[in-house]
């Protein structure tokens, strides 16, 4: 009976262990978070990763993030992701490359407007990370930019940092040839920038 009685004892266990939380961060990003042309263990997510293990023990990152994503492509891609993984957290780092080919605004809010839907009814609280064009593109596309990530943040109740690369984007040490991407010395500051924002959702 004693045997039987431990071995009860073990399943429920099990069970319990099965049922538990997913404490995951699924990143869906483009080249800004896919650590485009340098080592993979430099950039930003990565770099989340071993502070996760080192402040925030049981939470692990995924890197979902592909060099050229666009909001469509993402959408379309988000729903087997989060069937897959069931992250407590997901990042959406999308909308450089439809604003680099001038794309219009209101597919673009339709594209994340999706992706947070589809995240929160599978539970899972949503950080956005938005970005700046150069200002070639004109104020008013520029503004407009901004303008769909803030009001998202807001109507959507999202954690939201304004922009990946403050402190970073218009400091060349850190920032690659290409004007657009970090270099590894500057991957550390695009995480503060996270970090910020995504660690009152770890709770």
């Amino acid at each position: 009976m004693r045997r039987i009685l431990w071995l009860l004892l073990l399943l429920c266990c099990a069970g319990a262990v099965q049922a538990a939380p997913s404490k995951a961060v699924l990143v869906l990003g483009d080249s800004l978070s896919a650590a485009h042309n340098i080592a993979t263990e430099q950039g930003w997510v990565h770099l989340l990763e071993v502070r996760l293990e080192q402040m925030e023990p049981g939470w692990t990152a995924i890197n979902a993030s592909i060099s050229g994503e666009t909001s469509l492509s993402g959408r379309n891609r988000l729903p087997a992701l989060l069937t897959k993984y069931k992250p407590a957290v997901v990042v959406i780092e999308l909308g450089a490359n439809d604003g680099l080919r001038g794309l219009p605004l209101p597919a673009l809010r339709d594209n994340l407007t999706s992706m947070i839907d589809a995240a929160q009814h599978a539970g899972a609280r949503v950080l956005l990370l938005g970005i700046e064009l150069p200002v070639n593109y004109g104020p008013q596309y520029r503004d407009g930019l901004r303008t769909v990530y803030a009001d998202l943040a807001k109507q959507k109740r999202t954690g939201l940092v304004p922009f990946l690369l403050d402190g970073v984007a218009l400091d060349p040490k850190l920032m690659q040839d290409d004007g657009l991407h970090p270099t590894a010395a500057g991957e550390p500051k695009v995480l503060d920038n996270v970090w910020n924002a995504l660690r009152p959702l770890l709770r």
